[in-house]
């Protein structure tokens, strides 16, 4: 006896159902958490303290002394910022610069940062450890102890300093939300806050995105094929619903 197709549409909702009911669930309670999560917290705010500003009336030196003592270390050809920041209680030229690397037929493009001082135009060395480590407790509100320091010359997908400049130290600081906080050595700035409630955060938008690898491509495959396998199995549902339904069966009784 030949299967009718209310059979078959019944089964493939049903297996369907099946194969996306967990990743439906996760996908809803990623969504629980990400709009009942205070995004402050998430991201540390309530942890930073604010960068701090050279002050007013210190004698400084032109950028141009600061690129021509670049240019002693590396040829530049272009610049393409200059920023002014504090490091540790002094003013410094945070320079980023290109220069055009030719090597016989082969041609490319360099971008470097130096940090230059703003009063004298000597160029600085990226932050060393120690320095890395008082510049994270500037901006660290509270005075918690530093429990860790790692420093980064490479990222894999998973690590939460993903995309972002290195080299760099993260340093651990011993406080409730196991904050890390990240200092780019050659920017010497703060880049990153991450915390407990960020890390619970990206794991939740991993399985939101099914990216497990770089976890921020949301039109990877997987993703994708999900999608339309859950449309399919809601419009598989309603005609499902259509076909069971009595006025329906009668309908075509009648007809």
């Amino acid at each position: 006896m030949a299967k009718s197709k209310h059979y078959y549409i019944r089964k493939t909702h049903r297996y369907l159902g099946l194969i996306l009911g967990i990743q439906f669930l996760l996908w809803t309670i990623g969504g629980l958490y990400f709009s009942w999560s205070n995004m402050d917290e998430v991201h540390g705010d309530f942890e930073k303290k604010k960068a701090p500003f050279p002050p007013v009336g210190i004698a400084l030196v032109s950028p141009s002394v600061a690129i021509e003592n670049i240019s002693k270390i590396h040829p530049v050809d272009s610049l393409l910022s200059v920023q002014l920041i504090e490091i540790l209680g002094e003013p410094y030229y945070q320079m980023r610069s290109i220069s055009n690397i030719h090597s016989g037929s082969h041609h490319s493009v360099q971008a470097t940062t130096y940090l230059a001082n703003a009063i004298t135009g000597n160029i600085k060395a990226p932050l060393t450890k120690e320095e890395a480590i008082e510049v994270a407790k500037q901006r660290f509100n509270g005075k918690p102890a530093v429990t860790s320091v790692e420093y980064l010359a490479a990222t894999n997908g998973h690590h939460e300093y993903r995309e972002s400049p290195l080299p760099a130290y993260a340093i651990t600081f011993d406080h409730p939300s196991a904050t890390t906080v990240y200092v780019a050595s050659e920017l010497g700035t703060v880049q990153k806050f991450r915390n407990n409630k960020w890390r619970m955060f990206d794991f939740l938008w991993m399985l939101h995105t099914m990216d497990y690898q770089s976890r921020d491509n949301i039109g990877n495959l997987i993703l994708r094929m999900f999608s339309v396998l859950g449309l399919v199995t809601v419009i598989s549902g309603f005609v499902l619903y259509g076909i069971s339904f009595k006025g329906f069966k009668k309908k075509r009784v009648l007809s």
